[in-house]
C-alpha cells in the first residue's frame, strides 16, 4: 500500500512541477494546487496509515492506546489544506486581474521589452 501511495505522490509532484513550468498563469495555479495535494498525501502517508484505531484515549487514560493513528499529520494536513486554499485564492485574483490587464496569461509575453 505504501509503494502504490508513495508513486501517487510523486506522480502528483512530477505532474504539479511540470504544469509550473509551462507558459500560461492558469496552468501553473493548476500546478500549484497538484503541488498542495501532493504534500498533504505525503504528510499522511509518513504519519503511517492505521485502520479502524482513533486517536482516542480512554477514561483516565494519559495516551491512546499503542498502534492507534498519530493525530498530528491530521493536524498538520488540516492546516495545510486551509493555508493551500487561501494561497490559492489569493493566486487566482492576482491571475485574474493579471489577465484583465494585460489580455494574456502567457508569461514570455508579459515581459515588457527595453
Amino acid at each position: 500500500m505504501y509503494v502504490v501511495l508513495a508513486l501517487i505522490v510523486g506522480a502528483l509532484y512530477t505532474a504539479g512541477l511540470y504544469l509550473m513550468f509551462r507558459r500560461s498563469l492558469v496552468k501553473f495555479l493548476f500546478g500549484l494546487v497538484l503541488l498542495g495535494h501532493a504534500a498533504n498525501l505525503l504528510l499522511f502517508v509518513v504519519g503511517g496509515l492505521v485502520r479502524a484505531s482513533p486517536p482516542i484515549a480512554r477514561l483516565g487514560a494519559e495516551a491512546p492506546d499503542a498502534g492507534s493513528a498519530d493525530p498530528v499529520p491530521q493536524a498538520l494536513v488540516l492546516t495545510a489544506i486551509v493555508i493551500g486554499f487561501a494561497v490559492v485564492a489569493f493566486t487566482a485574483v492576482l491571475v485574474r486581474q493579471v489577465y484583465r490587464v494585460t489580455g494574456t496569461d502567457d508569461v514570455d509575453e508579459l515581459r515588457e521589452d527595453p
